[in-house]
């Protein structure tokens, strides 16, 4: 069975011990020993990034674009290969995968590019003979802290500007699926990037995320993750005055207007709900129907939610794939336990061709917002239907979550789209598309308890991983 390794000041270095890590299509398939570091990995890898970070700092934006340039073609004529993996080791179809590896590719390209306009301003100042202006300059050495159901993609989306605007990194992904950041770890050497500038820890997080977070040589936190582990991170933020970017889930509403393309409005509910076995934090987790048209498009959902296959992740054919281990799908299951089975449909166990965790896509009917499952992420194949008696009362339900991430109005209405976009309190607005699907150029992020600090990707990126440094000239 292959062992797999650290990899830090361009090297890779082996862990104190080892664990198996599981495909949940297939729980007899082992992909391979990753390690389970201690605390002292990330001493060794903080001090390579620190080391790094001057050198790299200075080196020319032309460099440092090309780089990246080469990662990013270095993941696109990888994308089968890497999907592959991602599939086996997190649970998402093949065609899932392989478009989130094709994200992550254009993303490290959005950013080769962004190295380039790194810029500043030029300001007259209010004294005569005085000349004013600002430029930005990386922040240091980064700690990233990564999840589970984005494997490559969200590691992209955070290496890629960090290591565009001159900083060093310290990657710590999730436990459950360290296979796909360690090839994109491969694919970054392969890239000549110099020793130090990118280095992978892998290991628990309550263990390596906690010391890399303490640690006195790290600059910023950027984090994606559980609102729990996000509070404690802002808590050693504030101790520490360090800068701490946080993205911590949502409880997405998509409101369903009287004038709704009905076919649209299923297709959106579909995707948004129940696709990646509705393990992202932009799923469509409470679907509010206006009740003209309620009984009609629960008809058309669940004839729909019918006909989606449930199966291995790798099989052709498979709409979705396994819940990612055999703890998320309890959480699942004990959240589904909280509804009477009158006003569940779906959310049923399913034996497979193979022993993996296998879920029905779930909807929970005749239950009010106030109820815990509209109220908690439940990061599975789970959504509520709420009834609403008009479009005022569609956009309140939608608006009473102590979340904000993203939002999505289905409605032939531009009237009503603009006062949706307009009156939504969530960070990312949609109309007619689904509320779990973004673009790599694009800022990402979202308001209350969904984000904490800047935004991420697109243009927003340079917010968090530079700095500002004021000039000012006599000549």
């Amino acid at each position: 069975m292959p062992s797999f390794h650290n990899y830090i000041n361009g090297q890779r270095v082996p862990g104190d011990e080892y664990q198996e890590n599981i495909n949940p299509s297939d729980t007899t398939d082992v992909i391979g020993l990753f390690p389970r570091s201690s605390a002292a990995v990330v001493d060794d890898a903080v001090e390579a990034a620190r080391s790094a970070q001057p050198g790299w700092s200075a080196t020319s934006p032309q460099v440092r674009a090309d780089l990246l340039e080469r990662i990013a073609a270095g993941i696109l004529d990888n994308a089968q290969r890497l999907g592959d993996l991602l599939a086996q080791e997190e649970g998402k179809t093949l065609p899932e995968a392989i478009g989130e590896v094709t994200r992550a590719g254009h993303i490290f390209r959005f950013f080769s590019g962004e190295a380039l306009r790194m810029s500043g301003e030029r300001i007259d100042s209010t004294r005569d003979g005085v000349r004013t202006g600002s430029i930005r300059e990386s922040v240091g050495t980064i700690g990233i802290i990564t999840p589970w159901n984005f494997p490559i993609a969200i590691p992209a989306w955070k290496v890629a500007p960090a290591l565009a605007y001159g900083n060093t990194v310290v990657l710590k992904p999730a436990e459950l699926t360290p296979a796909s950041v360690s090839a994109l770890a491969d694919i970054i050497h392969q890239a000549n990037l110099p020793p130090g500038v990118f280095n992978l820890v892998m290991g628990q997080g309550s263990v390596l995320g906690d010391a890399l977070a303490r640690h006195p040589l790290i600059d910023a936190i950027s984090f994606t993750g559980s609102e729990r582990v996000g509070e404690q991170l802002a808590a050693i933020g504030a101790e520490r005055l360090m800068p701490v970017q946080l993205e911590m889930g949502g409880k997405n509403p998509l409101v369903v207007a009287a004038d709704a393309d009905l076919e649209i409005a299923v297709d959106c509910a579909i995707q948004g709900a129940f696709y990646s076995t509705g393990q992202r934090c932009t799923a469509s987790s409470r679907i509010i129907v206006d009740e003209r048209i309620h009984d009609d498009f629960f008809k058309r959902l669940r004839a729909e939610m019918s006909a989606l296959v449930v199966g291995d992740a790798r099989a052709p054919g498979s709409h979705i794939g396994p819940v990612v281990d055999a703890r998320q799908l309890q959480t699942i299951l004990d959240y589904l336990g909280m509804v009477p089975s009158s006003s569940l449909y779906g959310g049923d166990l399913l034996d497979g061709d193979t022993d993996g965790f296998y879920l029905s896509p779930a909807l929970i009917t005749n239950m009010p917002n106030s109820h815990v499952t509209s109220r908690e992420e439940i990061f599975g194949p789970v959504a509520s239907i709420l009834p609403a008696g008009s479009y005022d009362e569609a956009l309140a339900i939608a608006n009473d979550t102590p979340f904000g991430l993203s939002a999505g109005i289905c409605t032939r209405s531009l009237a009503l789209a603009e006062d949706f976009q307009r009156r939504s309190d969530a960070g990312m607005v949609m109309v007619n598309v689904p509320t779990a699907g973004v673009d790599p150029h694009m800022s990402f992020g979202g308001r209350k308890r969904s984000s904490y600090g800047a935004r991420e990707q697109g243009t927003s990126a340079k917010d968090f991983f530079t700095q500002v440094k004021t000039l000012y000239v006599r000549p």
